[in-house]
């Protein structure tokens, strides 16, 4: 009986020092800052051990990607911070400058030598790629960001509209789905497609958007889904595969092998670098598409139980900060970044796990790729923002800064001669 109640106060005294802990202006600044860094730290290891036998055998070079993966970061972060600085109206115009760059860009992808798709290169099917000498970019990936703040933006300056149907899909519905309709169609990008469908949807359910029309956004984006997914061979061979369980080489190959990884690992995995599927079963979609399957081979069900609880520990610390936001833009901007992520990473774990075809969507802050690794980190610092702007947040930066104004006037007063 002692020991037991013991125990209880323990347990009390524990629930108590987290709701204090939870109840402190910054916290949930400073706990977005926490799960990501220990996702981006992730990233880095797995990237340096996922592609070490790839780049030495492909390019000479054991640790070319993870030197490129460390210089993406080193742009990354510093623009997430930048960003987690800004107002809302600074936020709003950069949406607006995304949206309208990525339009050009993709336009520059499809109908130019400047794009993959006009130069008949192929990343495994996507055409989303933009070459400019040895730089290239997936303007599609900050189209994510971007149209988030642009509708946020929308959305905040006709707040006492928005029972009106017309305001909720003009001009917010028609630009995702131009947007939508150049990634998919004309880059043939499904997996990032998804992707801003389901940022669309984010964005009207958390707005409050009536359930009629909701209904037909979903039905017109399945429809969509579903007319790319029929009307491509190499789409519909890999769900037949998937369907089947079929285990022939080629469509099925990398995602078998994802699975075998996964099981090889057990509980605790076979020790960080020792992973042998990346040797020649997940060869190239180590690194990004089954670099989950990398890291539960080398980490084991352990590693993959932390990587999915850091992401549902920043998905409710998103929602959280929305819930808090007293303004329709932070409040628009924090769900909608959550719910992004949220979705990449449960789609890219779920390829790993062969639950659905591949769909070329790479895990977040995990796996190698610039545009998305800049992308996600760009829409940290969006989500930094909103929490440095709730009411709490902002109150105790007032506080901190009002001693500061004060000794800056007794100086100014001084010096003046005011002082005397």
């Amino acid at each position: 009986m002692a020991a037991s109640s013991e125990l209880a106060r323990g347990s009390g005294r524990g629930t108590e020092l987290l709701r204090e802990a939870l109840s402190r202006p910054a916290a949930d600044y400073y706990l977005v800052l926490s799960c990501t860094g220990l996702l981006v730290g992730l990233g880095v290891l797995m990237v340096l051990s996922s592609s070490s036998v790839y780049a030495a055998e492909n390019l000479g070079n054991a640790y070319y990607f993870f030197v490129r993966h460390m210089t993406y970061l080193a742009f990354g972060v510093p623009l997430g911070w930048w960003i987690s600085r800004r107002s809302e109206q600074t936020l709003g115009m950069i949406g607006v400058l995304l949206v309208i760059g990525m339009i050009v860009a993709e336009l520059l992808v499809v109908f130019t030598p400047l794009g993959d798709a006009a130069s008949g290169a192929s990343n495994k099917g996507n055409r989303n790629w933009l070459y400019l000498g040895s730089f290239s970019l997936q303007p599609s990936e900050f189209a994510k960001l971007g149209l988030i703040l642009w509708a946020a933006g929308v959305f905040a300056a006709k707040y006492k509209k928005l029972t009106r149907p017309s305001t909720l899909l003009f001009p917010v519905a028609l630009g995702f789905v131009v947007i939508i309709g150049l990634v998919v169609i004309g880059g043939h990008d499904l997996g990032t497609g998804v992707i801003l469908l389901a940022i669309m949807l984010a964005v009207f359910w958390f707005i409050g958007t009536p359930w009629y029309l909701l209904a037909a956004v979903v039905t017109a984006a399945a429809l969509l889904v579903a007319g790319m997914v029929v009307t491509s061979p190499g789409r519909v061979q890999r769900i037949r595969a998937l369907v089947s369980g079929s285990d022939t080489v080629g469509t099925s190959e990398q995602p078998l092998n994802a699975v075998y990884a996964l099981a090889t690992g057990g509980w605790w995995g076979v020790g960080l670098g020792r992973s042998r599927a990346k040797w020649g079963g997940l060869y190239d979609g180590a690194l990004n598409d089954y670099v989950f399957a990398v890291l539960g081979e080398e980490l084991g069900l352990f590693g993959t139980i932390v990587v999915i609880g850091l992401f549902l520990g920043l998905g409710l610390i998103g929602l959280r900060i929305a819930a808090r936001s007293t303004r329709v833009f932070w409040r628009v901007v924090a769900a909608s970044v959550t719910a992004w992520l949220l979705i990449q990473a449960m789609l890219n774990i779920a390829v790993a796990m062969r639950m659905i075809p591949v769909m070329g969507v790479p895990l977040p802050f995990i796996s190698y790729g610039g545009s998305s690794l800049i992308a996600t980190l760009m829409a940290v610092g969006a989500l930094l923002a909103a929490a440095r702007h709730e009411p709490e947040a902002m109150a105790a930066l007032k506080r901190r800064s009002a001693p500061a104004r004060e000794r800056t006037v007794r100086v100014t007063s001084v010096v003046d001669g005011k002082g005397r």
